[in-house]
């Protein structure tokens, strides 16, 4: 998985990729990660009737909510929601000051919280952990349970995750990538550039 993984991202940090490529590859990736919540999710075995005798499977024993922080986050739902169809999706909008990299709140709907739902936060890029700290935060005021919370995310920067993780100890995340470093512009390197502008065409 972490080959196919690796290949995807390889054609999103290339800055000559076309646009539609650029979505179709993302969706992909998105995909992949989606698969591999799957190793972290609570499923219960349920006995069912096949055409030719009865034999013992799985589904999923929690309910789970999606909460992808805007605008980007936005693009990683639909794949989730190809393996989660019952899920349930919150939604938070924090936009990052460019001059000073602090997030500001804008936007949130999120649906009542239980101790035993399973959070998925999805968001393409974790470059400072500025967005995704506050997130984690208010979900956390919401009564979400931090120890299951599943953060993931198509490329990271150590820096990021630094933040998240000694705010948050016990929430997983994963990631496709964790890159090198931010540049001085708080960008991820190498990273693959603004993922929300190559995606939605605002470069």
């Amino acid at each position: 998985m972490k080959q196919a993984q690796t290949y995807l991202l390889s054609i999103l940090r290339n800055a000559n990729t076309p646009r539609n490529l650029f979505r179709a590859t993302a969706h992909k990736l998105t995909e992949c990660l989606a698969m591999e919540t799957f190793e972290h999710i609570k499923l219960k075995k349920v006995e069912i009737e096949t055409a030719l005798a009865k034999t013992t499977g799985l589904e999923v024993a929690q309910r789970i909510i999606i909460v992808p922080i805007l605008r980007s986050g936005i693009t990683m739902v639909d794949p989730f929601l190809q393996f989660f169809p019952d899920a349930l999706v919150g939604v938070v909008g924090l936009k990052r000051d460019e001059k000073t990299a602090v997030a500001h709140w804008y936007y949130e709907n999120i649906p009542e919280l239980h101790k035993d739902d399973q959070i998925i936060v999805v968001d393409p890029m974790i470059a400072t952990g500025g967005t995704g700290y506050e997130t984690l935060k208010m979900l956390k005021s919401k009564n979400a349970n931090m120890e299951t919370l599943l953060y993931v995310s198509m490329v990271s920067a150590p820096e990021g995750i630094k933040v998240i993780k000694d705010a948050f100890a016990q929430t997983t995340i994963i990631t496709a990538s964790t890159d090198s470093h931010l540049n001085d512009k708080k960008f991820i390197v190498p990273g693959l550039g603004d993922f929300g502008d190559r995606y939605f065409g605002t470069e």
